[in-house]
């Protein structure tokens, strides 16, 4: 019998319990905080945040699912199980969030929507004037499944598609740049940049003043990915100074975002609260319990996560 232990605190898992079960009624769900004795048979961990430690007094763990894209939440854990694999959320609910936000985004800046919501509260009748789609360069940085997904829902629209990774992707759908020596050539055709990269020692930081800077005059920041990519003293700069026209913030550095930040109060930047892309128990039941059965079969899971580059 398969064996899931499960952690979401704060919570109820019925509804998850109810998704596993509508495609496997034979799986044992086991919620926290009552994950039962460690020494019992093997089990797979389906996690989000869990206290520190936790994993580890279960040494019969075979893989641990992490309940969203992101797992840095798990490599925070220092005693964390170094043998255990780690498989990433990609299921297709958590795609299509994603797909869905930076479409959003997308239009808002590029048809300057800030601008005209600033305008409806001052009681102004302000036009203004935007670009063809096929005129605005959208940068996708980071090309995963997310920002694969991005830019299969962004090419109808007609805009001028480009994306940046850390390796090589074949696909002939969007201009490519590959790599740190590349990065520059990227930012400078970009209009519109859209952060979709990990946490990792690499991108920590990686938008600074500097790299911000690189970007056309008047171009505008969405961030989804991971709070730690866009240094926001940085970009708050570069928004005072007009540089950056404005930005959709859905994670920070420090979340939430303190109530006293100042980017709060700014007409031009849209902040939402690291919802951007919310994992689906139904499809992310028909995710996990797939990749089960891949494991059991000796298949390597999808999203494994690489411990070397840390995604």
């Amino acid at each position: 019998m398969t064996r899931i232990l499960f952690y979401l605190d704060g919570y109820p898992h019925d509804v998850w319990r109810q998704c596993i079960h509508a495609i496997d009624p034979e799986v044992d769900f086991i919620g926290n905080p009552d994950w039962g004795n460690p020494e019992d048979g093997p089990a797979y961990a389906f996690v989000w945040e869990p206290e520190p430690g936790l994993l580890a007094r279960y040494p019969n763990i075979k893989a641990i699912f992490s309940l969203g894209a992101g797992i840095d939440h798990l490599t925070r854990d220092p005693d964390l199980p170094k043998d255990v694999p780690i498989i990433r959320m990609g299921d297709e609910g958590l795609k299509e969030g994603m797909a869905e936000y930076v479409l959003m985004n997308v239009l808002m800046h590029h048809r300057q929507t800030p601008q005209l919501i600033k305008a409806q509260r001052q009681h102004e009748w302000k036009r203004v004037f935007s670009l063809a789609a096929k005129d605005v360069r959208i940068g996708i940085l980071g090309y995963g499944a997310l920002g694969q997904r991005a830019a299969k829902v962004l090419a109808p629209m007609g805009y001028n598609l480009a994306a940046w990774s850390r390796s090589p992707k074949s696909d002939d759908s969007v201009q490519h740049f590959t790599g740190m020596d590349e990065l520059d050539n990227f930012l400078a055709r970009t209009d519109i940049l859209v952060g979709l990269l990990p946490s990792t020692p690499e991108t920590e930081g990686l938008m600074d003043f500097d790299r911000l800077s690189r970007l056309p005059e008047g171009a505008s920041v969405i961030n989804a990915g991971r709070g730690s990519l866009i240094v926001l003293d940085d970009l708050k700069a570069l928004l005072d100074s007009g540089y950056i026209a404005g930005a959709s913030l859905d994670v920070f550095p420090e979340e939430p975002l303190p109530k006293d930040h100042a980017l709060w109060d700014y007409d031009n930047v849209i902040i939402t609260p690291h919802s951007a892309a919310i994992t689906r128990p139904d499809t992310a039941a028909e995710y996990v319990l797939r990749n089960i059965k891949r494991i059991e079969n000796g298949e390597e899971p999808e999203n494994l996560l690489n411990t070397n580059l840390g995604y």
